[in-house]
């Protein structure tokens, strides 16, 4: 039976990545307004001695967040390693098909929490399953290498980001929706449980998905010009010297500067969440869903940032504007009391989601494609080793500022993200003047 040109164009696009990270992000979007909603409502009835009744639910908060993120954070790693070497020996969809089923019990697991009245501390084991499974620490790269192996090197960084644009898009209309959704319920549930309810299904159909429609597309042979697109170059546009398979002070300098950035981002915007929900800005459900919105809007805001400037600027250019947009919108959020200073703060950081994707794909060019799994894999890694150090950090740092200048961790993380500026311009300036990158053309 031969399908008709739309339905076969339909069933095509199906079976792409696309429509599996449109599917996760939706889910992902409401889960996590509900998570936060939740630990506030729970947070009600928290007492500390040492601290007033208010900041002792900001300090139940942050420190639910703190632990909760480094098991999500710290059980995936070899988990991950394992899922990425799969996928290097040809099983693709391995470090896709199995993060996702843990994303699937992790939000049934907060519905039951929700349902049942369960502890809050049912999470923890939540996430070390999510953990085991791989999380987001091998989900993520696996679907970027999915993205990376289909395309060329002319169009990788458009193909990656296209997938950042996915991801956003999605997240920007789950968040919207989330808040309204959350409130929804009926004499026998309770806040929350409608959210949850969708959120688990959009889980259970992106599984369904993955295993049944999902294509891999075969890896493509590398070509000579797929190397390091930072090579310097003689005057005939030549390299002058090739590398022998991996540029690894490029990969250093790429690997430091993603550590620093994530870290700044991480830690401030790991703090954005309590900070909305205590005085003077009190945010309601809905309100919050707005504010996640605001965030995912950067995504899309980012991707046509990548568009226009990269007809006439290099890499590492674009890598430095991201930097400082997100350095100045987070340095501005430490002095937010109000809401509409929050969306001005944001509004700042139109650019911040432009470096990780170009860094990925800097990195995916510096090394062989039958390593392009485990390199991104790796540099998933050590950002989850990071946040072992600046999620502590951050958190302890802002519950004992929270009494004088609550924003202070907002300052720090915009000084740390001007730290990550550094390697990049080392990388800048290794690189001959006369050098350019590859225009990526619009379709």
């Amino acid at each position: 039976m031969v399908l008709p040109g739309s339905c076969h164009a339909a069933f095509t696009v199906l079976r792409q990545i696309d429509s599996v990270v449109v599917l996760e992000q939706l889910g992902s979007s409401l889960f996590d307004t509900a998570l936060q909603m939740v630990v506030k409502d729970r947070s009600v009835n928290a007492t500390y001695t040492d601290v007033s009744e208010k900041d002792s639910q900001q300090k139940f908060m942050t420190d639910f967040f703190l632990i909760y993120n480094l098991i999500i954070g710290l059980t995936p790693i070899l988990p991950a390693m394992l899922l990425a070497r799969l996928g290097d020996h040809g099983w693709r969809r391995a470090p896709i098909m199995l993060p996702l089923s843990g994303y699937l019990l992790s939000r049934l697991t907060l519905l039951l929490v929700v349902l049942f009245r369960l502890p809050l501390e049912v999470m923890y084991g939540a996430g070390v399953v999510f953990g085991l499974s791989g999380g987001f620490c091998a989900y993520w790269p696996g679907v970027m290498t999915l993205a990376s192996l289909g395309s060329t090197a002319k169009d990788r960084s458009k193909v990656l980001m296209r997938m950042e644009l996915l991801y956003g898009g999605a997240g920007l209309v789950g968040s919207l929706v989330s808040g309204h959704l959350f409130l929804l319920y009926s004499s026998s549930t309770q806040h929350g449980s409608i959210l949850l309810s969708v959120s688990t299904l959009l889980h259970l159909l992106c599984l369904l998905h993955s295993i049944t429609l999902l294509q891999v597309k075969p890896v493509p042979i590398p070509e000579p010009e797929d190397a390091c697109d930072l090579l310097p170059q003689a005057p005939g546009g030549v390299p002058v010297e090739a590398p022998a398979g991996r540029n690894m002070v490029n990969v250093a300098l790429l690997f430091v500067a993603a550590m620093l950035y994530v870290s700044a981002v991480g830690g401030g915007i790991e703090i954005l969440g309590p900070f909305v929900l205590k005085e003077p800005l009190s945010w309601s459900a809905t309100q919050v869903g707005y504010g996640n919105a605001a965030g995912c809007t950067i995504f899309l805001t980012s991707f046509l940032g990548v568009m226009v400037f990269r007809r006439y600027i290099s890499d590492t250019s674009l890598i430095l504007i991201g930097m400082l947009s997100f350095a100045s919108g987070i340095y501005f959020m430490s002095f937010v009391t109000a809401t509409y200073m929050f969306y001005l703060a944001r509004s700042l950081t139109l650019f911040a989601l432009i470096p990780m994707p170009i860094i990925r794909s800097l990195l995916s060019q510096q090394v062989p494609a039958s390593s392009c799994g485990t390199t991104l894999t790796s540099l998933q890694m050590a950002l989850k080793f990071a946040s072992l150090a600046y999620l502590p950090a951050f958190t302890k740092i802002y519950q004992r500022t929270l009494g004088w200048f609550p924003g202070f961790v907002f300052t720090l993380s915009s000084i740390i993200t001007v730290l990550g500026m550094i390697p990049i311009c080392v990388i800048g300036c290794r690189s001959p003047k006369r050098q350019r990158y590859e225009t990526i053309q619009v379709d």
